[in-house]
């Protein structure tokens, strides 16, 4: 395994890279609503990354064919985004997206509200976006990467929910996937011990019944076994010789 250590230029280039898509993340939470299909939103969020100068990172990424990817419901990740797919009121909808700057990738996810939704629903999106903030607590130099794995693990334990094992959080900075890998669920070893310059993006997938995943026909979208509802939250830190630094929060 080789985990880069970013210089001080490469930092500033992943900032600007993060802030960028910050701003991204920002329209699309504003433009979220009923009535909107998942293209539009792709649509919406390709124009503004290239507005900003920038590439978005997804985009024909392994052959993924969007640049925004806009999950549903029980859909955990990589839903495709489809004219036909209209949001309704009371719908979650994950947006998971990401863009190059000068060569640095930046990679960030949210679940919104689609207007009025359940205390249920609610509940489950706020439990994923607190469980990656208690797993940023313990990412800071001479602490072990499986920390952050363990913290969010325990955070969501209590509330029943399945944590998403198939896929987990990574590395990243010249390519969008780099070493390490990051689980989002407890693991019996330490990990590598993180160091400063380190960029990581963390990113628990939590499903409101069971952990169990599955694929669909697309080989893009994630869903979970059981139908139940799924939420997903991540952002792109830089481990510094204090605090962890989000980079991706607006």
């Amino acid at each position: 395994m080789s985990v880069t250590i970013k210089s001080q230029r490469e930092i500033e280039l992943m900032r600007e890279s993060c802030r960028l898509l910050a701003i991204v993340h920002k329209e699309l939470e504003e433009y979220v609503r009923p009535g909107i299909s998942t293209l539009d939103i792709d649509a919406k969020g390709d124009a503004l990354i290239r507005k900003l100068g920038c590439v978005p990172n997804f985009k024909n990424y392994n052959g993924y064919p969007a640049s925004i990817c806009v999950s549903v419901n029980d859909e955990v990740v990589h839903g495709i985004p489809n004219r036909h797919r209209i949001l309704q009121e009371g719908d979650i909808v994950s947006l998971d997206a990401g863009l190059i700057y000068k060569g640095y990738h930046s990679d960030a996810a949210r679940t919104h509200a689609v207007g009025r939704i359940s205390p249920q629903a609610q509940k489950l999106i706020d439990v994923t976006r607190e469980s990656f903030f208690a797993g940023v607590k313990m990412a800071k130099a001479g602490n072990h990467l499986f920390d952050i794995s363990n913290a969010i693990d325990a955070y969501i334990k209590p509330y029943g929910y399945g944590i998403v094992r198939d896929l987990v959080g990574h590395g990243i900075g010249t390519s969008l996937h780099e070493d390490p890998q990051i689980p989002n669920f407890a693991q019996r070893r330490r990990g590598i011990r993180l160091q400063a310059g380190m960029t990581l993006a963390v990113e628990p997938m939590v499903n409101m019944g069971r952990a169990d995943v599955e694929w669909l026909e697309d080989d893009w979208t994630v869903v979970t076994e059981d139908g139940s509802w799924s939420a997903h939250y991540e952002n792109t830190i830089l481990i510094t010789d204090g605090e962890p630094e989000i980079l991706t929060l607006y």
